[in-house]
Formats: structure tokens, C-alpha cells, sequence
């Protein structure tokens, strides 16, 4: 017998593999994965589903209305946030209700808890819960609401460079992270103030959303990304000292 050959994949591409190997779910021959989808949000902006990633607007955020709520498994207490994924639905599982032939690409926005969809967001199933639109692109949309679906992971492209948006109030900080490419999700962060001249780090408060309680009012920022594949770039003096809370920002840099 012969050595084992693994074949060249990117960082993110194995840890994905292999994770979703081991949560219980068999990868297909040719490295689609199976899992279900339905839709939600039917009487609701397209763009207003940022949820539990915390982004205010899927289209300002660089998203559109491509978004999807995805279930623990997958969205891994938020480090999914950003991630994007390409589903086509099993047409030969469900000839009825899926269209040939068809895919669409989504950003993962939004969190679909236990208990949901009728148990199918309960761990250890792969479950994507998707806007009305990025469904319709790849299942008729009827009195069905659950299909089968293929997905696996590719990255994500964006137009324009990477966004932040800056909350909070007073010394305490908060920046969402919006529009990233590549890999699509982020795994650190840190903040430089023009006044502090090291990297501090940022905590995930929530989603897509960093945090730190260091005063950097009156001061240019800037930020040093890593995402999940550990691919780093620095954003230097992407903010400048009259800055205001609720403000964004827009690089000049982006992942590819």
C-alpha cells in the first residue's frame, strides 16, 4: 500500500472538514456536504436579517440580501459571522421542490437557536435558515418549507475594502466588522491608537461585533485583523481623530 496522500486544501477548507467529519455529518465525494434549509423573514426587509451577528444592515454591511441564520453547529458562537457558503439544493433527494442545476452563495448573518424549524437547528444538524430571496434562488418556493440542500464553504468576495463601525459610549468601544473577504470570518482583532503605539487586543462581544475598554477618543485608529485561515492584514490610520460613534469607515485594503 502505498503513503496517504492528502490533498492541498486551504487552512480554513481542512479545519471545516475535518470538524464537520467529526460533528457527525459524511462529506460527499466531491466535498459537498449535506445538510437542510428553509426560509425566514418572509414580511421582513431582506436586508434587516443581521441578527445575531449584529449587523444593522445586510446591504450596508456589503452582504445584500444573500443571508442565512445558520444552526450552532455551524455558526460557532459567532466566529461563523461573515463566513460564506455555496448551496445548491439535492434535487435528486427532492425533485418536487428543488431547481436544477441552480446555486446561490450566502454570508452567514444570523443565528437559528435549538428548538427551531422544528428541531432541525438542534445540534449536531447542519441547518441553514435562509432570507425569502437567496431561497427562491435555489428551491420553488410552495408548502414545502424544508429542503435538501449540498453546501460547502468558498470565499467570500467583496467589493471595496474592509468596513468598520464604531459603538459604544465614553472610554468603552465597540467596532463591527463588516465587508471582509476571503475567508469572510475573523478569528482575532486588535486596536492601535495614534497615542498608544502597541497592538491592543479586542474581545468578541458579540457576532461581528470587537470590543475594548481602553479610551481611544481623539485619537486615529488602527486595526489588525486575522481570520480564521491566518491570513493577517493591517489597516493603518483607517480612522481619524474627529471621529463619532456610529460612524463608518472604509479601507482601502481587503482579504482575497
Amino acid at each position: 500500500m502505498g503513503p496517504f496522500i492528502i490533498p492541498f486544501v486551504k487552512v480554513w477548507q481542512l479545519f471545516f472538514i475535518v470538524g464537520t467529519i467529526f460533528g457527525g455529518v459524511n462529506a460527499q465525494v466531491n466535498g459537498w456536504f449535506n445538510a437542510h434549509a428553509t426560509f425566514y423573514g418572509a414580511d421582513q426587509s431582506p436586508f434587516s436579517l443581521g441578527g445575531a451577528c449584529g449587523y444593522d444592515n445586510t446591504l450596508h454591511a456589503g452582504f445584500g440580501a444573500n443571508t442565512a441564520a445558520l444552526s450552532g453547529a455551524l455558526f460557532r458562537d459567532g466566529e461563523a459571522c461573515g463566513a460564506c457558503y455555496q448551496l445548491r439544493c439535492d434535487n435528486r433527494a427532492d425533485p418536487k421542490w428543488c431547481l436544477r442545476r441552480a446555486s446561490v452563495t450566502i454570508t452567514a448573518t444570523n443565528f437559528c437557536p435549538s428548538n427551531n424549524n422544528g428541531g432541525w437547528c438542534n445540534p449536531p444538524h447542519h441547518h441553514f435558515d435562509m432570507s425569502l430571496p437567496a431561497f427562491r434562488r435555489i428551491a420553488r418556493h410552495g408548502d414545502e418549507g424544508i429542503v435538501p440542500v449540498l453546501y460547502r464553504r468558498v470565499p467570500c468576495k467583496r467589493r471595496g475594502g474592509v468596513r468598520f463601525t464604531l459603538k459604544g459610549q465614553s472610554s468603552f468601544s465597540m467596532v463591527m466588522i463588516t465587508n471582509v473577504g476571503g475567508s469572510g470570518n475573523v478569528k482575532a482583532a486588535w486596536i492601535r491608537g495614534s497615542r498608544t503605539r502597541t497592538w491592543l487586543p479586542l474581545n468578541r462581544n458579540w457576532g461581528a461585533n470587537w470590543q475594548s475598554s481602553v479610551d481611544l477618543r481623539n485619537q486615529r485608529m488602527s486595526f489588525k485583523l486575522t481570520l480564521v485561515d491566518g491570513k493577517t492584514l493591517e489597516f493603518l490610520n483607517v480612522v481619524p481623530s474627529t471621529w463619532k460613534f456610529g460612524q463608518t469607515f472604509a479601507s482601502a485594503r481587503q482579504f482575497f
